[in-house]
């Protein structure tokens, strides 16, 4: 008993120190997990008949809604998207009479962009997509890292370990699988924090053009009000504006009578009736009706997790915290927020992850910090398949553990002392 004691304690010990996390060993995970991404996307291109994979999905699977989105405006029926009916038919048309529904829920932003893509031929449109949103991704991991200190004794150093981890991280896959636009989400987003403070306008535009995935957005606006950052409120909303009466004077009002007309769909089929699946959707509402809560519980459990996340980034970003630790917690707080966020969203955790490895680097570790940060780079990697089989999710219970470190660190930084040595 004494000795199964003591291995209890050296393993929480390893867990708090981080210990087992060494650079070696995330080299060989990285490797590992970007030559398995690497030979799945070579088998489904390796196995794909046309347009469609060995499963007769489309490939790029949910990047088929948005081109098929996009032949419609080139139509010049841009409200066409909005109706199930008519998407279904249209995507039918394109990948063959089999192909299943993927739906538009989008709102009438995204509809430029997706007529620009369905301007080319579809393999190209996904790969200029995934390609141009890959490279941006990348960039915007690179600023958060930003200069990091050499390590004596350690080659190649951090500098070079950073790209094979963002681009072994395993959300990448999913996302490339998936064909969607979480490269994108995860630049922005990570582009306006670095800018947020230096250039407050650039800031709000990035903010502004997050619109496109609104349901991301909802706690960006309180932090800017709580923090007296009104430059960066204030054009956001232009950007928005501006992004709106542009999108009027393309395709008329009627896209906007559609969009709000299918926001009954969205709730009902998509998200209240789990018809994405519940084991793909990373929230805590998913989490409620995964386990036969009713809908009144799981709003009420949703609700819940969105007001402790938001008290708690007005009180960490109006506290002397890090920026990292602000920024990680507004990334995570964000997708916690949402009742629909599904996987692929989680390439919202890689800069994130970026901000407090850059930290670490900067600063030493906190207690915790480096086993966090290994939890919220591998949870992708099981997120949906261990839910799948088992009924237990992953994502949301990480992301909360997480996030509640973060506050738990912003709050001792409020008392003399080192707040990366007092978390």
């Amino acid at each position: 008993m004494a000795s199964l004691i003591d291995n209890l304690r050296d393993g929480a010990q390893n867990l708090r120190d981080g210990a087992w996390v060494t650079r070696e060993r995330a080299r060989l995970v990285g490797l590992a997990v970007l030559a398995a991404s690497l030979f799945g996307l070579a088998y489904i291109l390796a196995t794909a008949s046309g347009l469609n994979d060995y499963s007769g999905r489309p490939i790029g699977s949910d990047f088929s809604n948005i081109y098929a989105a996009g032949t419609y405006v080139l139509d010049g029926e841009p409200a066409k998207p909005f109706d199930p009916a008519a998407q279904h038919a249209r995507e039918q048309a394109i990948f063959g009479a089999a192909t299943p529904f993927y739906g538009w829920h989008y709102p009438p932003f995204f509809l430029g962009l997706a007529a620009l893509l369905a301007t080319m031929p579809y393999l190209l449109a996904l790969a200029a997509w995934q390609g141009a949103t890959l490279v941006l991704y990348l960039l915007a991991i690179r600023a958060v890292i930003g200069p990091l200190p050499e390590e004596k004794g350690h080659a190649p150093g951090p500098e070079r370990l950073w790209i094979l981890l963002a681009l072994a991280y395993p959300a990448v896959f999913i996302n490339l699988g998936h064909g969607h636009n979480g490269f994108l989400t995860a630049a922005l987003f990570a582009f306006a924090l670095l800018a947020l403070d230096s250039r407050p306008i650039l800031s709000g535009v990035l903010i502004g053009c997050l619109a496109y995935k609104p349901q991301f957005g909802l706690l960006i606006p309180l932090v800017l009000v709580a923090t007296g950052r009104w430059r960066v409120f204030i054009a956001a909303g232009v950007t928005v504006i501006l992004m709106s009466v542009a999108v009027t004077a393309a395709f008329g009002t009627d896209v906007w009578r559609a969009f709000l007309a299918s926001g009954e769909f969205t709730r009902t089929v998509v998200l209240e009736q789990g018809g994405t699946g519940w084991h793909k959707i990373q929230s805590t509402f998913s989490w409620a009706r995964m386990w036969d809560a009713g809908l009144p519980l799981a709003y009420a459990v949703q609700a819940a997790t969105t007001l402790g996340v938001a008290a708690a980034l007005v009180v960490i970003w109006r506290g002397r915290a890090s920026f990292a630790v602000k920024a990680a917690a507004l990334l995570i707080g964000s997708i916690l927020a949402t009742p629909y966020s599904l996987d692929y969203d989680l390439m919202l955790i890689a800069p994130a992850i970026a901000f407090l490895a850059a930290d670490a680097f900067a600063r030493g570790p906190a207690p915790w910090q480096t086993t966090i940060l290994a939890a919220l780079w591998l949870v992708p990697l099981i997120a949906r398949s261990f839910a799948q089989f088992t009924s237990i999710p992953l994502g949301a219970p990480v992301m909360l553990v997480s996030f509640i470190w973060l506050a738990h660190r912003a709050v001792r930084s409020e008392t003399p002392g080192d707040e990366t040595q007092a978390a």
